[in-house]
């Protein structure tokens, strides 16, 4: 897994790769920026834990006092320290909740950075095959899962280890013939957990992908409900997540027994010790076979119920570490994923013409038994639009996909102002392109901050209401009650997809792009919103290379060339007028209906 940098890292390549280890090695790895302060905050806690593994000898002290009548000074100094103990706990608690939740809070930062921005990194074919509930719930609640596991075992599990590690050095001081029966508490404890862990973290990977399944379903359910309520589906689609809710709580209950049934064995046979333990220091006392006092007696029982809770307490973390455990490895399968867009090293772009050339090109999808684009061969002039044409599956939207460097040729090249693309840092190449999709994607924000999305600099707004102009959006935006104040809307859900594409057009025209693809831009679109959109297409288009896949004939029709495809080949390029005449394929698809 990446090494997960603070945000302090400031956008650092991640820079430890995560090769399939233990994930408590990669957590060390997590953890690694904060070991001098983590260091601290266990120092710290191990002062401000010291009360529990003390008072059981301070208290042996006093009844020893009392007992055998010692000087009453012995227990004013006794008192003493227990108030000295008292008094640093307050001040080591907050220092200690400062401590170590800033590491953790740090780490879980910047493993939920790192794991967006290796989302960015991976190619959209991974984006593909794997679900968006899916990679939310390993950014929210695997996040969460190590969170928690950390500060369970950091709270709980550090007083287990000191309290134990305490109370066996005090014994081994004051009561070093009792300190192998206190010794046994430890294997024995681990030799449950070993014995456990193997079914604890096979149950947590399965409930935890029964968990992924449900956030896919639900993602799933709300992108669709308009869909659903239209087709009169509820019942369906509460279905599907109903039967994902069932394995859910199936693999949670069998979770659960198994947690239940390690507990138990554990409560049983340390406390069987512990019963054990108390017996034999009483005889001990009783018949006087050591130098045993009655303090020594009342602070051994008092010590093994501690260890016993202690040891307990160790174990019930069992199921919490494993699943913090678990999602480390659920962290790492999106970490390690080899499927990468590399622009490491790759030849900046500096500026773009926009002369574009496909020289046999050509592309497999994963398991497809045919190519979807096969031999192309298209040269596209600076300023030039040419249309792509032709029946569903013929491969239009794969060629806009190779364009933009979504998914690379399996054949071929593809050059850029006659530069390999496969040699360019796609990143500096795409501040040149622009795309306008058949639906628009806007966020829950401002027509502002849509618009300008990632250009801080954009400029003010008599450089964005020219946009919004060119776009024929100011129209519809000033009438808006905050006007480019205005929040849209979670996917622009309070405007019109005409307004939506409109402000899509304005956002590409803002960028001032020198390669411009329109897939399938007015489709969707009534009468009306069409012809304010080709109006504005219209304008954006202008003096750039265009490539435009789209099925109605007034989107097509004044492009400098028209590319039918059919299989994945290139079959008629020509005008319109001349394909027209020429009565082949582009006749037969109909344009303006099913072109």
């Amino acid at each position: 897994m990446e090494k997960a940098l603070s945000p302090s890292a400031q956008g650092n390549p991640l820079d430890h790769r995560y090769q399939g280890e233990h994930p408590v090695r990669t957590l060390a790895y997590l953890l690694r920026p904060d070991r001098r302060r983590l260091a601290a905050a266990v120092a710290v806690f191990a002062v401000r834990h010291s009360p529990l593994w003390l008072l059981p000898l301070i208290t042996a002290n006093i009844i020893d006092i009392v007992v055998e009548h010692r000087p009453i000074e012995q227990l004013w100094y006794n008192a003493a320290v227990l108030l000295c103990m008292f008094a640093v706990n307050y001040p080591s608690a907050v220092a200690y909740a400062r401590l170590m939740s800033t590491s953790i809070r740090r780490m879980s930062t910047g493993l939920r950075s790192a794991l967006c921005r290796r989302m960015q990194q991976l190619s959209i074919g991974y984006h593909s095959k794997v679900s968006a509930g899916v990679l939310q719930a390993k950014v929210v609640r695997d996040v969460d899962a190590i969170e928690e596991s950390l500060k369970q075992t950091s709270e709980i599990g550090l007083g287990a280890v000191t309290t134990m590690l305490g109370g066996l050095i005090v014994i081994g001081i004051r009561a070093p013939a009792f300190l192998p029966i206190f010794l046994v508490v430890v294997p024995a404890a681990a030799l449950l957990i070993r014995a456990m862990r193997g079914r604890v973290r096979s149950r947590n990977e399965v409930f935890r992908r029964e968990v992924e399944l449900l956030s896919s379903r639900v993602t799933e359910m709300t992108s669709l409900i308009h869909i659903t309520r239209a087709h009169g589906l509820e019942h369906t689609a509460i279905g599907r997540v109903d039967g994902a809710l069932d394995r859910v709580r199936t693999a949670g209950f069998r979770l659960d027994l198994l947690n239940g049934r390690v507990s138990s064995l554990a409560w049983n046979v340390l406390n069987s010790l512990g019963v054990a333990c108390l017996i034999a220091a009483a005889l001990v006392a009783y018949y006087g076979w050591f130098a045993v006092s009655a303090g020594d007696v009342v602070m051994l029982s008092t010590f093994f119920t501690t260890l016993t809770a202690s040891t307990t307490a160790l174990m019930n973390l069992t199921p919490v570490i494993a699943r913090g455990l678990e999602s480390v490895r659920s962290i790492g399968e999106v970490l390690q994923a080899p499927d990468l867009e590399s622009n490491d090293g790759k030849r900046e772009v500096g500026a773009v013409t926009g002369a574009i050339d496909f020289r046999g090109v050509g592309f497999a999808y994963e398991g497809a038994d045919e190519p979807s684009v096969d031999g192309l061969d298209l040269a596209v002039r600076p300023g030039e639009t040419v249309a792509l044409v032709g029946p569903s599956g013929a491969g239009k939207s794969t060629v806009l996909n190779l364009l933009i460097g979504f998914i690379r040729p399996t054949t071929g090249r593809i050059l850029v102002d006659g530069v390999d693309a496969a040699e360019l840092d796609l990143r500096s190449y795409r501040r040149f392109l622009s795309v306008v999709p058949q639906e628009s994607i806007l966020f829950a924000g401002t027509v502002r901050e849509n618009v300008t999305y990632g250009l801080p600099d954009a400029g003010d707004d008599d450089a964005l209401r020219a946009a919004l102009e060119a776009a024929n959006a100011w129209e519809f935006v000033a009438r808006l009650p905050h006007g480019l104040d205005t929040v849209v809307g979670q996917r622009g859900a309070m405007l019109s997809g005409g307004q939506r594409q409109r402000l899509a057009i304005a956002r590409a025209l803002i960028r001032d792009p020198r390669v411009l693809i329109l897939d399938e831009a007015t489709s969707a679109l009534d009468g009306r919103s069409e012809a304010l959109v080709q109006e504005a297409l219209g304008r954006l288009m202008h003096g750039r290379t265009v490539l435009v896949v789209a099925h109605r004939l007034s989107t097509i029709r004044n492009a400098d060339r028209i590319v039918v495809m059919d299989g994945g080949r290139v079959r008629e390029t020509g005008t319109h007028d001349e394909l027209v005449a020429r009565g082949g394929l582009y006749s037969a698809l109909q344009p303006g209906r099913s072109a």
